[in-house]
């Protein structure tokens, strides 16, 4: 059939807005913050074959779990599903990432014709095992990191499974929040329902189902053409993480080779580390994940997420690696990994469009969770993610305080937090000289301090980049390493990057992300900008002499003088050997 360009954009608008929807009916209606304020999810709309069409505003890392998740559903009910069932899924060996995402999926009927489905994947804040939030990185096997919950019907021809959902209340520690975030997603698939229902009662079945194949036409003419714009070649890069988690002083690696050939593009990641002990394993799918939104960061079309982007994109990976590991390993501490292959493919993708990419940031989100309780023995739960710092890029200024663009979530707003469990922050701010020096400086570290009011907790967090710091391009320099302290009686004293611990009252943690890489050399970094970071606090006087060979005066602020870059560069040096 022909297709108009113009009623093809405006299919491709209206389903863009009913899967936004799905996002925002989670945000207004879901109990818990990692829902409704660090917005950890993600929404979709799949054919009746389980072919993404589009994907809603949120998380780009969960854009290549959908379809292997969407498989799943599919092998197991074929099309035997009736219309007001709904599926629910968070295992990661049939389909799932981690135990905390649950999938939900509700096929979405016009008549008694099936026209898709209605997919909204969200983090629960809890879902039992042997630490609160479910997300401990010193897990050893999935057993230990709580509920599995195979392919199964939460609702069953409109009527609830009520046998599994007093299997899941019981299970996890907030039954009550679980549960209340189940039901959003639930009224979330809904409104997608009906959403898409309209549509194709006001175009026709028919009509709908051929835009749907022109959508996924076009976002694969897009991709190829991205691809072609990469020189053939192989591209190699590895970077590593500091440690599992478990074996604190063995880093575990990240290889990646991208092949690019014509239009089509494979990456392989053989000489990947073996699956590790610890729970920073990595399913495929999500590895896929990252590999896609790599590509994706350097498309310059706003073709739709959606199947047909991934047509000419194949990633390989041993069975048992790191990133597609052999079940039972523990992977609920996944994300760490996945934003390092992300960092790994930046660095490929660098050696062949250095233009195109940016220096690595703060080197993903941190996860950490208070499983908190109080005098008289109530327990509360707070979970969040920590970021972040863009590094620099060609012609583009590193980015301080927002999100990773791999993840497009928030940090939790203070009096949030405070209303939400024993806990104070005491300091949220950005940290001055913690950006790589470049031409283009690298986005700043955030620092955040919290205190523990209660009686006692268990805290669990997970960060990375302490050793291996977050790489500079093009001359650019490494930004600063992440941290951990905790305060006991005015006394600090140093943690690891991950780690699992007991909390007593009074006691406060303060964690340190990692800056970002910076981009070109810091020597030709215009004095001027230079003096605009000194007064606003982002550098100090003694780093712009020491990283950019630039003196900077009080009273009034001004640059001593303008110097050609072999003076700058010997201001530097005697700046760096006078500290030393």
């Amino acid at each position: 059939m022909a297709h108009d360009p113009v009623r093809l954009e405006l299919i491709k608008n209206a389903i863009g807005s009913v899967v936004d929807e799905m996002v925002l009916t989670i945000i207004r209606i879901a109990y818990s913050s990692i829902m409704k304020d660090t917005m950890d999810l993600s929404s979709a709309f799949c054919d009746r074959r389980g072919r993404m069409i589009a994907q809603g505003l949120s998380l780009p890392l969960h854009l290549g779990s959908v379809p292997d998740a969407m498989d799943a559903v599919i092998a197991k009910y074929g099309d035997t599903l009736d219309p007001g069932d709904i599926v629910i899924l968070n295992d990661p060996y049939q389909g799932g990432m981690h135990l905390p995402d649950i999938f939900m999926f509700k096929p979405v009927f016009v008549g008694e014709r099936l026209l898709g489905y209605a997919m909204l994947v969200a983090h629960h804040n809890d879902m039992g095992g042997r630490v609160p939030g479910s997300s401990a990185a010193d897990s050893t096997e999935i057993f230990q990191e709580g509920l599995r919950i195979p392919i199964l019907k939460l609702y069953e021809r409109g009527q609830p499974n009520q046998t599994l959902m007093d299997m899941i209340a019981i299970n996890v520690r907030i039954p009550d929040v679980v549960l209340g975030d189940l039901q959003a997603q639930v009224a979330a698939c809904r409104i997608a329902e009906r959403g898409m229902t309209e549509l194709a009662q006001r175009h026709g079945v028919d009509v709908l189902e051929g835009y749907f194949e022109e959508l996924l036409d076009y976002s694969e003419r897009e991709a190829r053409r991205t691809i072609r714009s990469i020189p053939d070649g192989v591209y190699r890069f590895v970077d590593r993480l500091d440690d599992d988690g478990v074996n604190m002083d063995q880093p575990v690696t990240v290889a990646v080779a991208v092949h690019v050939q014509g239009d089509e593009l494979t990456v392989d990641m053989t000489g990947t580390s073996p699956q590790v002990r610890g729970a920073i394993n990595s399913t495929l799918s999500f590895a896929k994940s990252a590999v896609y939104f790599a590509v994706r960061s350097i498309m310059g079309s706003d073709a739709p997420n959606n199947a047909g982007f991934f047509r000419p994109i194949h990633v390989k990976a041993p069975l048992g690696c790191l990133v597609n590991p052999r079940s039972p390993a523990a992977v609920a501490a996944r994300g760490i990994s996945g934003f390092r292959l992300i960092d790994a493919m930046f660095g490929a993708l660098a050696q062949a469009v250095p233009h195109a990419v940016r220096a690595a940031g703060e080197g993903g989100t941190t996860s950490y969770s208070f499983g908190c309780y109080d005098a008289e023995g109530r327990f509360s739960l707070f979970r969040e993610a920590v970021m972040g710092a863009w590094g620099g890029g060609h012609r583009r200024e590193g980015i301080d305080g927002v999100a990773n663009p791999a993840a497009n979530i928030a940090n939790a707003p203070i009096e949030m937090v405070e209303n939400s469990a024993p806990i104070r922050i005491e300091r949220y701010e950005l940290v001055p000289d913690s950006g790589g020096p470049g031409e283009w400086r690298g986005g700043m570290s955030v620092m955040r301090q919290l205190r523990f009011l209660g009686e006692r907790a268990t805290l669990q967090l997970r960060s990375d980049r302490r050793n291996n710091r977050p790489y500079g391009l093009s001359g650019g320099g490494h930004g600063q390493p992440s941290n951990n302290l905790l305060e006991d009686n005015g006394v600090w004293s140093q943690l690891p990057t991950k780690f699992t611990r007991p909390l007593a009252k009074g006691q406060a943690i303060r964690h340190t992300t990692a800056g970002a890489g910076g981009y070109g050399d810091p020597l030709r970094r215009d004095p001027a900008v230079v003096l605009d970071d000194v007064r606003n606090g982002k550098v100090t006087p003694e780093a712009a002499l020491g990283d950019y060979g630039v003196v900077v005066l009080r009273r009034p602020w001004r640059v001593d003088q303008p110097a050609t870059l072999a003076q700058r560069a010997k201001l530097a040096v005697a700046r760096k050997e006078s500290v030393a």
